[in-house]
């Protein structure tokens, strides 16, 4: 998998997401955080950072779920001029509306418990999952890496607005935004006032060490490009660092272990990115025996369905070592899918998938809220036959 190729998948990957989130979503104005700029918390372009918020009402006044956009990570220079000229290295390049759906939706037909909260979701810009930190700039790429002064002007700018009183508060994200909610869930529960309920979500950031098919560690070698690209070691958690390589800090199940507040895992164990960059990166399969399974779980051979099988085994493991906890929440399902909360049909909807006969919605709601825990694992790929199973086209090859 070549980093231009990865980089490339993702664009094609959100493409897919917003335009299902288009659909049936309301829309919302971009806010720019232009405060930010002075203290050096940027884009990687030097841009202003900037998220969309969507104001609570009633009963959710008081109650704050921030939302985390998703979009990979730039592990180079190049690959970082490359997001520089885009919406995921640019506030430029953002579209000054989005539209919330999901997790997001405004309506409790679609969303029944965080319909009328305060909403906001915080545009990805810096390629570093918010923890990049770098004080040099070069003046020949003009990138700044500074995704954890960004996490931070952002958190005061919405403090400043209303989330220092907060009652109720839920950080979440999707993919690169799901492993923000992971690295910054403790932090984000210390801004927040003592006797407020504080949780986070994770959906789809729950990748895991898993070596590719040809035996090559390509994603761990990725991450610690990652890190040291963006100088991201000084905002990665002490407990991990402090005994582990700082790379293998950006993989969750070194990190989630340590975290005190309570978090709630949202994943498929057949995770589509995962195993068509991960498990199978396009370096790994030169003659493209696996091209057809990529785009379609349906199409996978015995031989690959049982590779398919470890990969979920391992992830499995993975979960599984993390130990019990009363306080996290783990939804994670045979899907072939790559994010889960924010498209309505896979959140809350007539044909949504469900685990024993609950939605994802509800599930995270019934655990927020401590109406009753939820920690259900499905049963091995095919057996769930309320999969909304992801078919991808050629565009989106990596």
């Amino acid at each position: 998998m070549a980093d231009g190729s990865l980089y490339a998948w993702w664009c094609c990957a959100l493409g897919w997401a917003l335009a299902l989130v288009a659909a049936d979503g309301f829309l919302v104005d971009i806010t720019y955080v232009e405060s930010a700029v002075a203290k050096g918390a940027v884009c990687l372009d030097g841009s202003a950072p900037a998220y969309h918020l969507a104001r609570g009402s009633g009963s959710g006044e008081n109650s704050w779920l921030v939302h985390f956009e998703g979009g990979g990570w730039c592990n180079n220079v190049t690959t970082c001029l490359q997001r520089k000229r885009t919406r995921l290295g640019s506030s430029k390049e953002m579209a000054t509306q989005i539209a919330f759906s999901g997790i997001l939706s405004d309506t409790p037909d679609d969303n029944p418990d965080f319909y009328n909260w305060n909403k906001v979701k915080v545009r990805y810009c810096d390629g570093s999952s918010f923890t990049g930190d770098v004080e040099e700039v070069d003046p020949a790429t003009k990138l700044h890496y500074r995704g954890a002064r960004i996490w931070q002007a952002v958190m005061d700018d919405l403090l400043a607005k209303g989330m220092d009183k907060a009652e109720n508060a839920l950080i979440s994200g999707c993919s690169a935004g799901g492993l923000t909610s992971i690295l910054h869930c403790d932090r984000f529960h210390d801004l927040l006032p003592p006797a407020a309920r504080v949780k986070c979500l994770s959906d789809a950031g729950f990748f895991i060490n898993e070596k590719d098919v040809a035996g090559v560690g390509y994603i761990a070698a990725f991450f610690n490009d990652v890190v040291t690209t963006h100088g991201s070691a000084k905002n990665l958690p002490p407990s991990c660092t402090s005994t582990l390589p700082p790379g293998t800090c950006f993989f969750p199940q070194n990190e989630v272990k340590q975290i005190q507040t309570p978090l709630f895992i949202l994943n498929a164990a057949y995770d589509s990115w995962q195993v068509r960059n991960i498990l199978v990166p396009g370096v790994a399969d030169p003659h493209g025996k696996w091209h057809s399974c990529k785009h379609d779980i349906d199409q996978c051979s015995a031989s690959q369905l049982r590779v398919l099988q470890g990969f979920r085994g391992d992830f499995l493991k993975e979960v599984a070592e993390l130990g019990n906890s009363d306080s996290r929440g783990l939804f994670i399902n045979s899907c072939f899918v790559h994010c889960q909360s924010e498209i309505q049909e896979l959140w809350f909807s007539s044909d949504s998938p469900v685990l024993g006969n609950t939605t994802v919605a509800n599930a995270v709601g019934d655990w927020f809220f401590d109406r009753s825990s939820f920690q259900k694992i499905d049963c091995p790929y095919p057996c769930d036959s309320t999969c909304h199973n992801r078919i991808y086209d050629d565009s989106s090859q990596a």
